[in-house]
């Protein structure tokens, strides 16, 4: 967690972008994600000399070569700002976007088209000095210093883009329960918030993974995948994965739903996703097999026919949707979702307040979970009626007490069928021929059972002889008044 300081660190180097003339929230922290990355270039090179002067052998794979010391954050610091910026904007910055000398990687290819933006010698300066003053020894202050600055892109992107709160992230994380051979796709990344945080979950779950060659291996280059169309957002998306230690995700650019990347299909096993709700597409430019799951234009039922290709049998979906999906009366809506049902593992639906992407949007959302498996599979499906998220569902989205995530995961562990029966509660479990009946609709309150509490009101003649009482005390009072006034 950040502390006041740090905060107000971060507040100071975002303010100095402002008045060096970077003003587009995307371009600063994309700037100062590439500085933070050559920060931790450093770092890790200062690593394994230490561990080489400890063993008194050669450092084992240097970052930088012989006569780069010029290109190491510790050493530019200290320049005068005419030499930093010279050295920086004209032999840091090409180091690093050559970092893996040609090879074609996902970072080589997002870093082709970047650009060093920083204007001046003097803004430079200043914020290698302030960026220097924020301590960031470990992962999770990184971790959490890169979700701060993100949380500073305030407004929806185009196309229906907004960020997905971390808790809520995190959230779905914990219930999918992401295991070392997987293999994660979110077809839709951003900045790659939950790719970050399945590699986050991994490393604390799953320690021993790195002493295992074979998964070390696959953690650093095949279990963390991305889509997105947006080129700076896949740059700060590589970024933030390598900054987490992720040495060299499968963030690709594509349009996820385009004819041109139907190629992908049956490739992973997990999916965790919160896709963006624009509306509707030209039909021409959709993906044709897309089409014969679902016949429409809407992204929102696009995208989990997507999923459903994606994934490899057996493989497992969380993925946020609008409310119009689960409930939605076009023939579209009814035949997506009769798909999940009758053709999959539909297992649960969470239903969560409409603030939660406050102050982004108002938008009502719900996060199915499903498993694809070509041959049903659906008995119950889990609904759970989310009120509050631990933070205030205004725009201020203040910390708050109220807080029901914790209670879902721990019902989610603990449901059962046979005994999730009651309507009245916030979790329980609907069987399949009952959403059958009722035209595959999804949305809780179509199941949900509310309690009114019996109200005992007073006979109408006593309520009659208190107003009356009250009359009479009033003119009373009026009179005394005219009394008063002559």
């Amino acid at each position: 967690m950040l502390t006041t300081d740090i905060k107000s660190k971060i507040d100071k180097i975002w303010n100095t972008f402002w008045s060096g003339g970077i003003s587009n929230p995307l371009s600063v922290i994309e700037q100062i994600s590439f500085l933070l990355f050559i920060k931790r270039l450093d770092d890790i090179h200062t690593a394994k000399e230490k561990k080489a002067n400890r063993l008194n052998k050669p450092i084992e794979e240097p970052i930088f070569a012989a006569g780069q010391e010029n290109l190491r954050w510790s050493r530019f610091k200290e320049f005068e700002a005419e030499e930093m910026f010279k050295t920086v904007s004209t032999e840091v910055f090409p180091f690093i976007k050559n970092l893996h000398g040609g090879e074609d990687t996902a970072y080589s290819r997002h870093m082709k088209d970047a650009i060093f933006m920083i204007p001046t010698p003097s803004l430079l300066e200043r914020v290698v000095e302030q960026i220097s003053d924020v301590p960031m020894e470990d992962r999770d202050t990184k971790g959490d210093l890169y979700e701060y600055m993100l949380s500073k892109l305030t407004t929806a992107g185009t196309n229906g883009q907004f960020r997905t709160p971390r808790h809520i992230i995190k959230m779905m994380v914990e219930l999918m329960q992401p295991k070392p051979e997987d293999t994660i796709c979110d077809p839709a990344c951003g900045t790659a918030g939950f790719l970050v945080a399945s590699g986050e979950y991994l490393r604390e779950q799953h320690p021993n993974l790195f002493h295992n060659e074979a998964l070390k291996q696959h953690f650093n280059e095949k279990l963390f995948n991305g889509f997105d169309f947006d080129s700076t957002m896949l740059r700060v998306a590589s970024m933030n994965l390598m900054l987490h230690g992720i040495e060299n995700p499968a963030i690709e650019r594509r349009d996820a739903l385009a004819n041109s990347a139907a190629d992908i299909a049956d490739a992973f096993t997990l999916i965790l996703a919160n896709p963006p709700f624009k509306g509707s597409l030209d039909e021409e430019t959709v993906a044709k097999d897309l089409l014969r799951t679902v016949k429409t234009k809407k992204t929102e039922l696009l995208f989990i026919a997507l999923m459903l290709r994606l994934l490899k049998p057996g493989g497992r979906c969380a993925v946020i949707v609008p409310d119009g999906v689960l409930f939605g009366s076009s023939k579209a809506h009814l035949d997506l979702r009769k798909t999940l049902v009758e053709g999959h593992k539909l297992e649960a639906m969470i239903s969560m307040p409409s603030g939660v992407f406050r102050p982004y949007a108002g938008v009502s959302t719900g996060i199915l979970i499903f498993t694809k498996t070509n041959s049903g599979g659906t008995d119950h499906v889990w609904f759970y009626d989310m009120h509050a998220d631990g933070y205030s569902l205004d725009d201020k989205r203040n910390p708050i007490e109220a807080n029901d995530i914790p209670d879902v995961l721990a019902r989610w562990q603990q449901r059962n069928p046979a005994t999730d029966t009651d309507r009245t509660a916030k979790a329980f479990c609907v069987p399949l021929q009952e959403i059958r009946d009722n035209k595959y609709d999804l949305s809780i309150n179509r199941y949900k059972q509310v309690e009114h509490e019996e109200v005992e009101y007073e006979p109408p003649q006593a309520i009659i002889a208190r107003l009356e009482a009250l009359e009479q005390e009033i003119a009373a009072e009026l009179a005394e008044l005219k009394g008063m006034v002559g």
